[in-house]
């Protein structure tokens, strides 16, 4: 991968592994690009955190507004579903799930990655500690650059966009380790899919699974 022609454009959400994302992608690319949604989200003070960090970082961020209502039948866009709590397990898709969210946010990052001639879009999906989303697996990714392969002029006419998920094969613990290791301000971050005042709730999956990976990694989640 030669970083003196490598251009990206990160899907942020202001999140732990996609700000690891972002610090990671500063160190292979040359033109770096950050883009966030706002869906309507419950716990959309994300926003605020990927804006904070982008400004710090002096990165390019682009905010989507997604029409209210695009996204139904989740708990992160119904207030009226409670978000699953102390329950972390991959048996079953939980509520938490937004249809198709991943499928419409790759599309909108197509859209302008082939616009401003980057190649690479990078994704800080998750195979091994996450909340059975279909949409974070493997299969999902490759499948999504067989559609940019067929369906953008760039892919028929050979060019490549391809799709970076740096983090898709590690554990909690092990992203956190390389978060450490590129001095990723995880006091920046936030995680929680039912915040409390802006307060973490502590229960929710993206709760417990960010303080295992803090425990494991033996470091303190400051």
């Amino acid at each position: 991968m030669d970083k003196k022609t490598h251009k990206s454009l990160v899907l942020f959400s202001g999140g732990l592994d996609s700000t690891v994302c972002l610090y990671y992608t500063r160190g292979i690319s040359k033109v770096v690009e950050a883009i966030s949604f706002d869906y309507s989200q419950r716990h959309n003070i994300e926003l605020k955190k990927a804006k904070q960090i982008t400004q710090e970082l002096k990165i390019p961020h682009t905010i989507v507004k997604i029409q209210t209502g695009v996204f139904q039948n989740s708990s992160l866009v119904d207030k009226s579903l409670k978000v699953r709590k102390n329950q972390v397990q991959k048996t079953n898709i939980p509520n938490t799930y937004v249809p198709a969210r991943n499928l419409l946010f790759l599309s909108f990052a197509l859209a302008i990655a082939e616009s401003k001639n980057f190649n690479t879009i990078v994704l800080g999906v998750n195979a091994l500690d996450y909340s059975g989303y279909p949409d974070c697996r493997s299969e999902f990714i490759h499948a999504f650059e067989k559609v940019i392969e067929l369906g953008t002029k760039t892919g028929v006419q050979g060019k490549k966009i391809q799709i970076l998920t740096p983090l898709i094969s590690m554990t909690k613990k092990e992203i956190i380790l390389l978060g450490k290791k590129l001095n990723v301000p995880f006091n920046k971050t936030h995680s929680c899919y039912s915040p409390v005042r802006g307060r973490p709730c502590g229960e929710c999956d993206s709760c417990i699974l960010r303080k295992k990976g803090f425990k494991e990694a033996g470091l303190l989640d400051e």
